[in-house]
């Protein structure tokens, strides 16, 4: 069923984003850096790998600078014309195709470079990769101000490493072993919301039984 739901969702949202579409990809060719899309390789259902479709906001070298896979706020990186798109996340609307073509689900564990995905323990990857990966999730809508967490870390590659990824494959963990379709409908209606109120706890209480996070990372998270 959720398969189903996939695929309707995202052809909906495509019909609706193409009047936008089309001008992004004229702007984007029209660049400096003249890339349209970027693909990156991430780690799919049953520990497949497989190509994530994003606008191209970033320098094309980005993956081997400093960072690698990891964005933070004020990311110097990312071109100009790509700050609006990547604030706004109108640079993650092709992964609408990965959605149509079966890579992804709308809602899951979010998709992980192999680099990020082996930071998470054996037990982690083996729960997560039962499922397809996610435009958006649990995970995403708790760190949905990752890069703001991690700018103000003195070493984001660190903090992203010790404190980010143990505590998001926890909940990743928890969406996969408590993940009807009710769940489902329920995680996009909170990607929505979470989109126009950052600061909310909602989320807390409306996805009961999520572990605690973190001393280090609990105020920025807005855990009540």
């Amino acid at each position: 069923m959720q398969r189903i739901f996939d695929i309707l969702f995202s052809v909906l949202a495509l019909l609706v984003t193409l009047p936008l579409l089309i001008p992004i990809l004229i702007l984007l060719r029209l660049t400096k850096e003249g890339e349209v899309y970027f693909l990156q390789e991430r780690v799919g259902r049953n520990g497949e790998i497989f190509y994530l479709y994003k606008f191209a906001t970033m320098l094309k070298n980005s993956p081997n600078m400093d960072l690698g896979s990891v964005t933070v706020k004020n990311d110097p990186r990312i071109l100009p014309i790509g700050w609006f798109m990547h604030k706004t996340k109108i640079n993650e609307l092709p992964q609408l195709l990965n959605v149509l073509f079966g890579d992804i689900s709308l809602i899951g564990p979010r998709p992980l470079t192999v680099r990020n995905f082996r930071i998470y323990t054996e037990n982690t990857q083996n729960v997560i990769v039962r499922v397809r990966p996610g435009l958006f999730g649990v995970g995403s809508i708790i760190f949905r101000d990752e890069e703001g967490i991690l700018d103000g870390a003195k070493s984001s590659l660190n903090f992203y490493d010790g404190f980010i990824a143990p505590y998001k494959g926890e909940l990743e963990v928890w969406y996969v072993e408590n993940a009807p379709l009710k769940l489902y409908f329920k995680a996009i209606l909170m990607t929505i919301y979470v989109i126009f109120n950052k600061k909310s706890t909602l989320p807390w209480v409306d996805f009961r039984g999520l572990t605690i996070p973190p001393p280090d990372i609990k105020e920025q998270l807005n855990f009540p």
